[in-house]
């Protein structure tokens, strides 16, 4: 036909015009859920960035849309200039690139710039695949075998994954949901995970600890006050509930709040409206609610502490993340994601752990879950010097724990006769009572810790 362009683009045009353009964009973009694909302006301000991107590299959209695309693409080859202005195109160009929370990926890099008229360039598409025959950039727990990341959140546990595709599910729907575990477990990350896949990501996330709020205020900083409700209200203000209206709010350890409050908090799951402090008249807001404790709900409900019909819509959704104790595996993908965190910092780079550092790494029951296990990382970069992180870098509580022939030399301490005793209750409550397994930790014989035992009477 005369007129249409052999490659068929003005069907293509004539296609994309019963379209929405960046809604049809945005969507060919998120089909590739392994694929980093962003666009950029003239000035590379990022102007649309993949679901797959906020996956592999970790930053939100909120985070880099309208920022310079340095921002989220930080690599070597990027700071001294990728090329793709010069020459309009990159093709499979192998990059490492650094993730928001330290680690690295390996990628293959194809791009496209776009000119106008004058041949000044206005902008660009970018798509970064993972490089599957590439050896691993970094040992980061991130990429380990087996290791998956979400939001942040990174195991290779059943019962942790498990826990991610609970959240995918309930972020599909607007149901309220109680996330339960211990500290450090990572309840905040979760719901903050569960905020951006859900339709409210563009709304406020808003993240509340009921133990920081002050008991006085804690009314009026939950669900705002009008003037004059008390001393001091000199002008009406929104509390924390109806600043979160459109997303997300996040109420952690939410057994501390008073049993008032709780019925105040009960009237918003239910009618989706909040009461001013000295109003009497109720405000509508939309808003998720995101509770977690360390606490059993059903313990505290029995002890007239906690609302049961509160409990009941909370629960809608249970998410469990379980200790760290119960993800032994999850200690050396978590440990090598920090380490290469701490890299890229910059300053010092380790590539090895010593051996005896990394076995009571691996035997310590962390009960301060990954945030303990990331502090000890940083304590480590602190403290230490060199490629090699070794025992006598980590805080004294994992240096009593190592066997004393594996400490290193002019470093093994004289211990006092109540360290020593407190040493070997260490290492049976460790082993379970096990005699050998605890002769082996502290490096001496069985009949040595059987004369020491009956010694300190243990």
């Amino acid at each position: 036909m005369q007129g249409v362009p052999a490659d068929g683009s003005a069907g293509l045009e004539r296609w994309l015009r019963t379209l929405d353009p960046a809604q049809a964009f945005q969507m060919l973009a998120d089909i590739f859920p392994d694929a980093i694909v962003f666009a950029v302006d003239r000035d590379k301000n990022i102007v649309l960035w993949s679901r797959g991107a906020e996956s592999l590299l970790g930053f939100r959209p909120d985070e880099v849309i309208g920022s310079h695309c340095l921002k989220a693409n930080r690599c070597q080859n990027c700071l001294v200039g990728c090329g793709i202005e010069e020459s309009g195109e990159v093709r499979d160009a192998p990059l490492t690139l650094f993730c928001k929370d330290g680690t690295s990926i390996r990628v293959r890099k194809t791009a496209r710039a776009f000119y106008d008229s004058d041949h000044r360039m206005i902008g660009g598409v970018e798509v970064l695949v993972l490089d599957r025959a590439a050896a691993p950039a970094a040992r980061s727990g991130q990429h380990r075998p087996g290791a998956v990341t979400f939001h942040g959140v990174t195991t290779r546990a059943p019962a942790m994954l498990e826990a991610f595709q609970i959240c995918r599910n309930v972020a599909e729907t607007d149901a309220n949901a109680l996330i339960q575990g211990e500290s450090g477990t990572g309840k905040e990350l979760m719901a903050r995970a569960l905020h951006a896949e859900s339709a409210r990501r563009n709304g406020p996330f808003l993240a509340v600890n009921c133990v920081s709020l002050t008991p006085a205020l804690m009314d009026s900083e939950l669900f705002g006050h009008v003037r004059g409700a008390f001393v001091g209200a000199a002008t009406n203000r929104d509390g924390i509930v109806q600043q979160a209206d459109g997303g997300t709010l996040f109420l952690d350890e939410i057994v501390e709040l008073p049993l008032d409050l709780q019925e105040k908090l009960l009237r918003v799951l239910e009618e989706r409206c909040v009461a001013p402090l000295g109003s009497g008249e109720p405000v509508s807001v939309d808003v998720r609610i995101v509770a977690a404790t360390q606490r059993a709900l059903s313990v505290e409900v029995t002890a007239g502490r906690f609302r049961a019909d509160l409990l009941a819509c909370l629960r809608v959704v249970p998410i469990t993340l379980p200790a760290l104790r119960e993800r032994r595996g999850d200690v050396e993908v978590l440990l090598w994601r920090f380490i290469a965190a701490c890299n890229a910092s910059g300053g010092r780079c380790v590539d090895t752990i010593s051996p005896t550092a990394m076995r009571v790494l691996l035997d310590h029951d962390w009960p301060g879950n990954v945030r303990e296990l990331k502090n000890v990382v940083e304590y480590a970069f602190a403290v230490g010097r060199g490629p090699q992180l070794g025992v006598d870098e980590l805080p004294p509580e994992f240096r009593h724990a190592a066997p004393l022939d594996e400490r290193p030399l002019g470093r093994r301490p004289v211990l006092g006769p109540e360290e020593e005793a407190a040493r070997i209750r260490e290492a049976l409550r460790q082993c379970n009572g096990h005699l050998g397994r605890a002769a082996e930790r502290l490096g001496v014989s069985r009949p040595t810790l059987w004369r020491k035992r009956k010694k300190y009477g243990i």
